[in-house]
């Protein structure tokens, strides 16, 4: 093959990869959309599908406010048992996703940092999905993350039972 037919061959392609991705004919329409897997019995998706054009927001690890400011101070008691850390923990990560224009439906991926309660010694993961049931998998909210879930020793903050942080995304301007 000489120079020139490669060139010619190079440009053709070219031209047809181009026409190919502008009348969508590789599998994307003009605004995909996320896709979700989500577990047949549990409000987690297996897996989140994010299209090319998407922005992603992180949002730092946040834990819930004092809730009791008469409790003494960095102590559980302050924060509440897990439930009540749980929800307010997730109703700050709302709260930073709506200053942006976003939501709870737009986070894609989760990771719950958690430590056992100081009382007790015991994980509570039934107190944190009642929090987290107020925010996903709802009729209102249907949209579910994939999430991980993490036992740790301790968090910066020892009253707290658990820290949010989660990916968002943002869907491409029309």
């Amino acid at each position: 093959m000489n120079h020139h037919h490669g060139r010619t061959i190079r440009r053709g392609l070219l031209a047809a990869v181009g026409l190919a991705l502008a009348s969508g004919a590789c599998g994307m329409s003009a605004r995909a959309e996320v896709v979700r897997y989500p577990e047949a019995d549990y409000p987690i998706s297996t897996a989140v599908e994010v299209p090319a054009g998407y922005s992603t927001v992180y949002i730092s690890g946040l834990g819930p406010p004092v809730r009791d400011s008469h409790a003494p101070a960095r102590t559980p008691a302050a924060y509440g048992d897990m439930e009540d850390q749980s929800t307010a923990a997730f109703q700050r990560v709302k709260d930073a996703l709506g200053k942006m224009g976003l939501g709870m439906a737009d986070v894609v991926q989760m990771h719950l940092y958690m430590v056992a309660d100081p009382a007790t010694k015991k994980l509570d993961f039934e107190g944190m999905m009642h929090g987290y049931r107020r925010f996903f998998g709802s009729a209102d909210q249907p949209n579910v993350p994939a999430r991980s879930a993490f036992a740790v020793a301790q968090l910066a903050n020892p009253g707290w039972l658990i820290e949010v942080e989660v990916v968002a995304v943002r869907a491409p301007k029309k």
